[in-house]
């Protein structure tokens, strides 16, 4: 959960970075608003619409008198449900997210929910985040056409839309006038960028023209994509073009696929280990991330293995582990359940599989030469492979540096500014 105050107005963010843009922008265009809490929720799972629901009653407790109004995929997918709980004020829908008006105490309607489904465009205004002055997600694709057994998103988010590549390269060039030096690409299907635009441009073509039409961007990196919407054009640029980050997160979910079959995903276990073999081949310093479902829908002990084996032949070091939960109305929900106790159990050995790939992988970082994005402070950051380290001396935030890594204490990697 992201909490950010802005003058009188609350923004309480609920779950992924394409969420937290959206609260960004947001947030610019409201400007001073007097008493107003806007929650946007996620629906990813059951324990996220808890937290939601729970946000929203401490947020009540808190100010008595607040306006309080929740948007996000959980407010799209069961509006009814947030509408009446008594502390909350008004219900705004994800569509509805561009027009600021809506979310304000003066407004009229307090329930603005429309079919998510009839969406065709973006809004190209809601497209950045920023974490301090170094880095800005931009929010270049939004909505998903795939239907996952085990996911409500496209239901909260729409089928897939893209913002027309122009209006990506013009936003980025303003943000590397204003100082950003590292651009991350968001949305929820990253991967299908470009299909429902004129001419079908994919992501790597994306890139490319990224690449050319703002040649001042220092680091360019990829949110979750979808290891098998890779084509040659894009593999190309995340093993071959220095601008372009070596840090891929892939949306894996399964080790085995008799569960990926089940899950309705388009690659097989063999596909994953073959496209990150050929990705370390290429660039061997590209540092490998995923998300994983554990407890999936009939998961026996051996799938579970596969998954847990997946960790250790991808190298995964950057890993998302999420225990599996049914949601009402997804396919997966009507599926046999894993009992509770044994999800809970296989989530803890995959985070602890994943935890031994990240130690190895931090300590085989001592005594390289890396290079490091200032962030908040000047003091810490992250390399090009995405290692958060610790610098021994403060530099301008937002600077980027050669570093040393230095050592590795207690999880933390150390390194100092070579000169």
């Amino acid at each position: 959960m992201n909490k950010v105050a802005s003058n009188s107005a609350e923004f309480i963010t609920m779950g992924c970075r394409l969420n937290l843009a959206e609260s960004n922008a947001l947030e610019q265009q409201l400007g001073d608003t007097e008493n107003l809490v806007i929650v946007n929720s996620c629906a990813v799972t059951n324990e996220a619409v808890r937290q939601t629901r729970q946000a929203i009653r401490k947020a009540r407790r808190a100010n008595c008198d607040a306006h309080i109004v929740v948007t996000g995929c959980a407010a799209q997918v069961d509006p009814d449900s947030f509408s009446q709980m008594p502390e909350v004020s008004a219900v705004i829908g994800n569509a509805e997210k561009q027009r600021p008006s809506l979310f304000l105490p003066t407004q009229n309607d307090p329930f603005v929910v429309s079919d998510i489904m009839a969406v065709k465009e973006t809004a190209p205004q809601l497209v950045s985040a920023f974490a301090g002055k170094s880095r800005a997600f931009v929010e270049i694709q939004n909505g998903c056409d795939h239907r996952c057994t085990f996911c409500i998103i496209p239901y909260g988010r729409g089928n897939s839309r893209s913002v027309p590549s122009g209006m990506v390269v013009e936003h980025i060039n303003k943000l590397v006038d204003e100082g950003y030096q590292e651009i991350v690409l968001t949305g929820v299907d990253v991967t299908s960028y470009g299909h429902d635009l004129p001419g079908k441009p994919n992501l790597g073509q994306l890139v490319e023209r990224i690449m050319k039409h703002v040649p001042t961007l220092p680091r360019l990196r990829l949110s979750s994509i979808d290891g098998v919407e890779i084509d040659e054009r894009l593999f190309d640029l995340l093993t071959g073009e220095k601008r372009v980050m070596p840090h891929v997160h892939l949306s894996l979910q399964s080790g085995d696929n008799m569960i990926l079959k089940r899950m309705k995903r388009r690659h097989s276990r063999e596909l994953a280990v073959e496209l990150v073999q050929k990705m370390k081949a290429k660039r061997p310093e590209i540092a490998i991330g995923a998300d994983i479902i554990a407890g999936f829908p009939t998961e026996t002990k051996a799938m579970f293995e596969n998954s847990a084996k997946l960790i250790e032949e991808c190298e995964i070091v950057h890993g998302h582990i999420f225990p599996y939960s049914p949601k009402e109305g997804t396919p997966a929900a009507n599926m046999p359940q894993v009992d509770g106790r044994l999800i809970k159990e296989r989530g803890k050995l995959l985070r602890n599989a994943v935890a031994s790939q990240f130690a190895r992988w931090q300590k085989n970082l001592v005594g390289c030469r890396q290079s490091f994005l200032a962030e908040k402070g000047g003091m810490r950051g992250h390399t090009e492979n995405f290692a958060y380290v610790h610098l021994d001396k403060p530099i301008a935030e937002g600077q980027i540096a050669d570093v040393e890594i230095t050592g590795l204490d207690d999880g933390q990697l150390h390194a100092k500014v070579i000169p």
